[in-house]
């Protein structure tokens, strides 16, 4: 069996789809063990299905289809074990039987929703609206690694602000779609139209570094948030936060952006280590 899937075959393809876009959680991957938790990756790479189609299909009618179809097949699962290979790793173990099913149903529905949502109209109405969809994600994930019990506050807000800053490093991909990275007042403050958002510009960067200095004070504020963290959100916020931080003190932000993490392998090992530790204390 591959250390990076709890089981092989087809299960494998939806992992590696995580992966892909979050590479760093290999390394949390040698401390949450896939074959004594698979229920834990599976829940990951759930998400990573379920963002993939409200974020990723710009035909809105595949989109709900695709979310429709989720919405079936969590109502069902606890019943039927599942159809899906994800489904059916998480409801073969009992934790999933402890999550109450509008939980489960909470990401989709509001994946639906936002398929509506404009560009919003500030900074606080951009974490508003993306709190409702990686809000409920990980609602979900702290019941399912810490039970029922525990505050999702600090992993909802967390979660919240990394898709802000996965949406702003893809600023010159999603300069036409309906809802833009940058909030309606900061594109007016900076005199940005839609299509000089593809072009470099001093306005654009500045727009930029606005954009992230916003970001890194709500991960300030939001540290002192209550709530366990997963390994694998204390492990991404880790990345996004010191992305962050680089990109705001670059003259070309978005390619600092664009670029990604550095990939610093023992300091990633120590976070996971650390973030490991810390769940293994609040773990049910």
């Amino acid at each position: 069996m591959s250390h990076d899937a709890p089981a092989g075959g087809v299960l494998q393809s939806y992992v590696d789809k995580w992966l892909a876009v979050q590479p760093q959680q290999r390394v949390a991957l040698v401390f949450v063990d896939p074959r004594r938790y698979p229920g834990h990756v599976a829940l990951a790479a759930l998400e990573q299905e379920l963002l993939a189609a409200a974020y990723g299909i710009h035909e809105p009618q595949v989109a709900v289809a695709k979310l429709n179809w989720w919405a079936e097949e969590l109502a069902g699962a606890a019943t039927s074990g599942g159809r899906h290979p994800l489904s059916k790793v998480l409801f073969d173990d009992q934790r999933a039987q402890a999550v109450p099913q509008e939980r489960w149903l909470a990401p989709v529905l509001a994946a639906m929703a936002q398929l509506e949502d404009t560009t919003a109209v500030d900074f606080s109405a951009q974490v508003a609206a993306a709190g409702r969809l990686h809000g409920a994600f990980a609602a979900l994930e702290t019941a399912w690694w810490f039970g029922e019990g525990a505050s999702s506050l600090r992993a909802a807000r967390y979660a919240t602000l990394a898709h802000l800053l996965h949406a702003l490093r893809r600023l010159h991909d999603d300069a036409e779609l309906s809802q833009l990275p940058l909030p309606m007042a900061r594109l007016a403050r900076y005199g940005l139209s839609r299509g000089e958002l593809r072009q470099p510009s001093q306005a654009r960067s500045q727009a930029i570094k606005a954009q992230l200095a916003e970001l890194q004070a709500a991960w300030r504020e939001a540290a002192g948030l209550p709530g366990p963290l997963s390994v694998f959100r204390a492990l991404e916020s880790r990345q996004h936060v010191a992305l962050a931080r680089r990109a705001a003190r670059a003259v070309e932000p978005l390619a600092v952006l664009q670029k990604g993490s550095s990939g610093n392998t023992l300091a990633d090992t120590f976070a996971a280590w650390h973030a490991a530790r810390a769940w293994r204390r609040h773990a049910v």
